[in-house]
Formats: C-alpha cells, sequence, structure tokens
C-alpha cells in the first residue's frame, strides 16, 4: 500500500532507514544526508508492508513546470516485486494532477556500474527518455544522465 507521508519528521525517518540500508547507491554519507534532509520538504510516497515502511519516493519542484523525481528506494528485499513501479505511478499521476507538465530523473550515466545499470532501465521502463549527460556535474566518476518526460 502506497500512502503520502505529511509529517516531516516521519519522511526523514523512513528516508533514513531505507537508505542506510541501500549502501551500493547511498554510500556517500554527504550526499545520503542530503537526500534525507531534503525529503522532509518535498512530496513524498511511502510503501508500507506488513506495518513496516519498505520503499519510499520524493518529488521536488525544479522549474514551473517540471518536478524531479528527487530519491527513490526500496528495501533490498523488496526489489524487483513492483513497489517500485506503484511508487512512481502514484507519483506520476499525482505530479500531472498538480499540473506539471515533465518530470525528470537524475542518476548514474549507463554502463558505469552494475547497480546504477539497473536503475537506468527501471527509469527507461517506466518511460522515460534520455535528455543529456553532464559529464563532471557530480565527478567524473560519476557522470549524471538526465531523463525526462512528459506527464
Amino acid at each position: 500500500m502506497v500512502v503520502q507521508i505529511l509529517d516531516k519528521n516521519e519522511k526523514k525517518v523512513i528516508a533514513r532507514k531505507i537508505l542506510e540500508s541501500l549502501k551500493e547507491w547511498f554510500e556517500v554519507d554527504e550526499s545520503r544526508e542530503g537526500y534525507i534532509s531534503g525529503s522532509a520538504d518535498q512530496i513524498f510516497f511511502a510503501a508500507k508492508e506488513n506495518e513496516g515502511y519498505v520503499g519510499f519516493l520524493c518529488l521536488k519542484e525544479t522549474g514551473r513546470d517540471t518536478v524531479e523525481l528527487a530519491v527513490m528506494g526500496v528495501l533490498k528485499e523488496y526489489q524487483r516485486g513492483g513497489i517500485g513501479r506503484e511508487l512512481f505511478e502514484i507519483a506520476r499521476e499525482a505530479a500531472r494532477s498538480a499540473g506539471y507538465s515533465f518530470m525528470q530523473v537524475k542518476t548514474v550515466q549507463m554502463g558505469k556500474y552494475e547497480e546504477y545499470d539497473r536503475t537506468n532501465l527501471f527509469y527507461i521502463s517506466c518511460g522515460f527518455k534520455e535528455f543529456e549527460v553532464f559529464p563532471t556535474l557530480w565527478d567524473e566518476d560519476n557522470p549524471c544522465q538526465i531523463y525526462i518526460m512528459s506527464l
């Protein structure tokens, strides 16, 4: 079951629990803490299974017409079971209903790391299209791939 979370502290607790369990993707402490603290002020959806939260997704406005899928994570034992897709579909409909025209997401360019290749394939399967790669936005070891979609 996916629910929208409004309480800022609850958002941070859920984000911390999930991101700290996903060190392959969120290994840099400073970056992970930025996602956690930033989640408090973003549109936040969480997936609940058996009385506990197992995944979440945050949306952040990046322009009058554009929202960014800022961060998402699903506990490993629940990955590849449709939770990420459910979170995304609900977030996409919420963004569309809120009047946004576009959604973007940033990740590491395909071909750099196996973990991120799976992430890229997930976004592509959701309907995102390649927009641009910024080779040094983050750093040379992590070229930033931006995907976009029309809502």
